[in-house]
């Protein structure tokens, strides 16, 4: 079989190669999963730069999520078929097959396309339990950056549904088109003059309580020009790899409040991540999410494919297929 590692941290699409590897063999709970599709991740590629809140021992397989086909079942393990499609979060998922703890599994209904599948657990869920911390309630304005990728296309959406009015931030003023196309409104480009007047056009000067913080860099500053004073500032990626600018002036005169968010260790219990992903499900297979894939490429072209995935403008996930 096919596998994707790295033997050292750097650039993802020098530092990946694809080797040839023994089929892995489940253990007791575990599952062996014939990978379909696995999306390309940023915190796959943060991962694999070193530069994540965790570091593999080295080599190390990559990937993080996948949709597949359960092919073996370990010892212990009853709720699950052999033939049965999967998704969930595991390691080494950039491979023809994986090993995935069977308690982050889930089967996926028919009805839902891979290219959702392969996207349920990660990002969804980390927008769903985002909201749910946010202490922010119907009526409320809250502003996000990075609006047309996966997570604040997710956060609008589920915004929009607890009545909480989302405004989203964009780099490109082609992109608030794009994104009124895909039914997203509450769009401001900011790369021309006088977008904080547009965004105050757009909320009618109510105050903007909370910002979701995925650039780093510049994105932090831009996006506290625009909070309500004693606003919470929420750091939730680094897409930039660049550290946060924070003006000074405003924890010192605004009172702001700034604070990060990491999916992996979320201040939400497990009894309410279970009810968030049936959420999930249910919404996948009644076509209310629906997230898309832009390119998928095979194991072997795997530098191609961490190259595109960091290419600016796309509409969609870029995923490895499986054999």
């Amino acid at each position: 079989m096919q596998r994707a590692v790295y033997s050292q941290f750097g650039t993802p699409e020098k530092v990946l190669s694809t080797q040839q590897a023994e089929r892995p063999q489940p253990g007791a709970g575990q599952v062996l999963v014939r990978m379909v599709l696995s999306p390309i991740h940023n915190h796959d590629l943060m991962t694999i730069a070193g530069q994540y809140g965790f570091k593999p021992t080295l080599p190390a397989g990559a990937g993080t999520e996948a949709v597949g086909v359960v092919e073996a079942l370990g010892e212990g393990v009853s709720h699950l078929q052999i033939g049965q499609r999967v998704a969930g979060g595991a390691q080494d998922t950039w491979a023809d097959y994986y090993l995935a703890d069977a308690r982050r599994l889930v089967p996926v209904p028919e009805s839902v396309d891979d290219a959702t599948a392969c996207q349920l657990v990660s990002m969804p869920l980390s927008a769903k339990m985002l909201l749910d911390t946010l202490g922010v309630t119907a009526g409320q304005w809250i502003a996000l950056n990075a609006a047309n990728g996966a997570v604040g296309r997710l956060v609008a959406q589920y915004g929009a549904d607890l009545g909480i009015n989302v405004l989203g931030l964009v780099r490109r003023a082609e992109a608030v088109a794009e994104m009124a196309e895909l039914g997203f409104a509450n769009v401001v480009a900011t790369d021309g003059e006088g977008w904080q007047d547009t965004v105050r056009a757009v909320t009618g000067g109510a105050p903007i309580v909370r910002g979701i913080e995925s650039l780093g860099g510049d994105g932090a500053t831009q996006l506290l020009s625009i909070l309500a004073d004693g606003a919470e500032l929420i750091s939730f990626g680094a897409m930039t790899g660049r550290p946060l600018k924070i003006p000074a002036g405003d924890l010192l005169f605004r009172g702001m409040t700034i604070k990060g968010f990491w999916g992996a260790n979320p201040p939400v219990r497990p009894e309410r991540i279970g009810q968030l992903l049936g959420e999930l499900i249910a919404d996948a297979a009644a076509g209310r999410l629906k997230m898309p894939i832009e390119a998928s490429y095979d194991l072997a072209d795997v530098a191609q494919a961490v190259a595109a995935s960091d290419a600016p403008g796309r509409n969609g996930k870029i995923a490895l297929r499986g054999r």
